[in-house]
C-alpha cells in the first residue's frame, strides 16, 4: 500500500507543478502586456502624438491606466480611439 500511496503523491505533485507553471506563465504574459500598454500610453503623451490630429494629450488617470493595463496594446488603441471621438475617460 505504501508504494501506491507514494505513486499517487508523486502524480499529485506533478499535476500541481504543471498547473502552477501554466498559471505563472499566463500571469507573466498578462503583466508584460500591462506594462507594454501603460508604456505606450505614456509614450503617446511624451511624444505629443495627439497634437498631430489636433487633440490634447490623453489624460493619464485611473480609468485610462486600467484600460491600457488590462488591454495592453489593444487597450491603448481603444483609449486613443475613444479620445479622438471625444469620449471623456475621467471619473
Amino acid at each position: 500500500m505504501s508504494v501506491l500511496a507514494g505513486l499517487l503523491a508523486l502524480i499529485l505533485v506533478v499535476l500541481i507543478a504543471v498547473l502552477l507553471f501554466r498559471f505563472l506563465k499566463t500571469m507573466i504574459a498578462l503583466v508584460i502586456n500591462a506594462i507594454v500598454g501603460v508604456i505606450f500610453l505614456w509614450l503617446i503623451n511624451v511624444l505629443n502624438l495627439m497634437s498631430i490630429v489636433g487633440r490634447p494629450d490623453i489624460p493619464i488617470n485611473l480609468i485610462t491606466v486600467l484600460i491600457c493595463a488590462i488591454g495592453g496594446v489593444f487597450g491603448v488603441l481603444i483609449t486613443v480611439i475613444l479620445h479622438l471621438l471625444g469620449v471623456p475617460l475621467t471619473l
